[in-house]
């Protein structure tokens, strides 16, 4: 007999692919969901292994909630056709606004996945999130959209209260220089300048080359530049290296921004909400 996609006590089995994603399902969830995160903390979404037990997960969920944009592109299809999956997949980027970039390999358009970092998009994708759930436990109906107005809400708060800490720095201080181009929609949103990253590449898996580390370091000299940050899915050497011939700082190890994911449970980024004020805290007491 097929799968129910609900546990023995009635909840619903939802599969996340992301660490952001799955926090949002268990805010606005609660305790009717059941959920299976795919990616763990401090790791890349972009490439990611299976196991048996995650193959199985998914060919039992209700729903399989994916962040879209190309994020999972490189895993997703594979192991969600391994399983069997027969639920409903929630691509919470429909709709968003996306940026636009350059793959770094082919030279093709290429858009952003990282739209999380924009608290009103991940608004939206929890909006997605709620109408998924709502469709699939209509007795509950009530409940996930009080959890989510109430969320909603918080979202908002923190937008005003990043614009706030950002809008404390000097126009030309708001120069951000990253491991790699995951901050876009983060640094749209609250008008800083991107200068430059380790990893020129949407992806964490490209490279730079000799002449293009060289090129980053000078541009951070001339454009004065006070900091480079790591992120805490990356190995810092290379941010630290750079960071070291420009004689700037680099935020790396335990301080390094979220960028990919959140981090473990304990930590200061274990939720979307303290990982996106974490960061914004860090970016702001480096660049002052």
């Amino acid at each position: 007999m097929a799968d129910s996609g609900a546990t023995d006590n009635g909840k619903l089995k939802v599969v996340a692919t992301t660490t952001q994603l799955a926090d949002f399902v268990r805010v606005i969830g609660g305790d009717r969901v059941a959920v299976t995160q795919l990616v763990k903390p401090n790791a890349s979404p972009h490439e990611y292994e299976p196991t048996p037990d995650v193959i199985q997960a998914i060919g039992q969920a209700r729903l399989l909630v994916k962040n879209g944009v190309g994020l999972e592109d490189e895993w997703l299809g594979k192991t969600v056709r391994t399983s069997g999956f027969r639920g409903q997949t929630v691509d919470t980027s429909a709709g968003i606004s996306l940026r636009r970039g350059e793959d770094e390999e082919t030279g093709k358009p290429v858009d952003d996945p990282h739209i999380w970092h924009n608290p009103q998009n991940a608004k939206a994708m929890c909006a997605a999130v709620e109408k998924a759930l709502a469709e699939a436990d209509p007795d509950h109906l009530a409940g996930y959209q009080q959890r989510f107005a109430a969320y909603a809400a918080q979202l908002d708060v923190l937008d005003k209260d990043i614009e706030r800490q950002i809008n404390s720095l000097p126009e030309d201080g708001r120069k951000l220089v990253t491991n790699h181009d995951a901050f876009g929609y983060y640094i749209d949103r609250y008008h800083l300048t991107f200068v430059g990253s380790v990893i020129p590449d949407f992806s964490d898996q490209a490279e730079l080359s000799g002449s293009q580390l060289d090129g980053l370091v000078k541009k951070i000299k001339d454009e004065k530049v006070k900091a480079v940050f790591g992120e805490s899915s990356l190995p810092p050497k290379t941010a630290k290296t750079i960071a070291d011939q420009a004689g700037v700082k680099v935020v790396a190890g335990e301080g390094s921004l979220y960028g990919d994911s959140l981090g473990p449970a304990g930590s200061a980024g274990d939720t979307y909400l303290k990982s996106e004020e974490f960061n914004t805290k860090t970016i702001v007491d480096a660049l002052k």
